[in-house]
């Protein structure tokens, strides 16, 4: 399954963007016989495991120019990088503890030229910036990613949706996400027709501030 079938869900993207969405299965399978961060399986999925899935978030959410936007616990680059691509005027700053990772991230955005992106080595909770939103693949349960980010999210926001989190997961979340009256919930079913999204789901939580 190659990049077509980002170009089916996404037709307006230029010939850059489709360009950098070609390149991605090269260098990733590349930097995975180096550095394993894809597992052997998904690599001949990843256009769907993992590029299409990120961006999923697009479905539900357009970036602005200037916006900035956070990936906690990246791993290989997902969902930052792919979102990157989609939008090539929004900051992303890609995030995780695990260097290795991080390496890999920072030579796929070498390989394809992106300069709208930072990779750091470094635990979320060691950040001392603030961004619009927060995105991430279900590195941990809602109340602990919380935890984690808290006071990371700007309070002016620059447009309707509220600033916060946009969280790519996948089962019934309905215990998990209980003390969140404010979630919002959107199958990626809706969009998507393959079997892999069936169960798959963007959560978005807005955060509440004081004043």
């Amino acid at each position: 399954m190659k990049a077509d079938i980002i170009f089916k869900y996404f037709p307006d993207l230029t010939e850059e963007q489709k360009q950098h969405f070609i390149q991605l299965e090269a260098l990733y399978a590349d930097w995975n016989q180096k550095i394993n961060v894809v597992s052997r399986k998904d690599i001949d999925e990843i256009y769907l495991r993992h590029v299409l899935h990120s961006t999923g978030i697009a479905k539900f959410q357009q970036f602005l120019p200037g916006t900035t936007v956070l990936d906690v616990g990246t791993g290989g680059g997902f969902p930052g990088i792919p979102l990157a691509i989609l939008f090539p005027e929004t900051q992303f700053t890609l995030v995780d503890a695990i260097g290795k990772k991080i390496k890999v991230v920072q030579h796929v955005v070498d390989g394809l030229g992106l300069t709208n992106v930072t990779a750091k080595h470094m635990r979320v909770e060691d950040l001392d910036t603030k961004f619009d939103f927060i995105v991430s693949r279900a590195v941990a349960a809602m109340p602990t990613f919380v935890r984690w980010i808290k006071g990371r999210i700007k309070k002016e926001s620059l447009r309707e949706r509220r600033n916060g989190i946009l969280y790519l997961k996948g089962g019934d979340l309905s215990e998990e996400l209980k003390d969140y009256k404010t979630t919002e919930i959107y199958n990626l079913s809706d969009h998507f027709s393959e079997d892999f999204f069936e169960t798959k789901k963007v959560v978005y939580l807005p955060l509440k501030y004081k004043g």
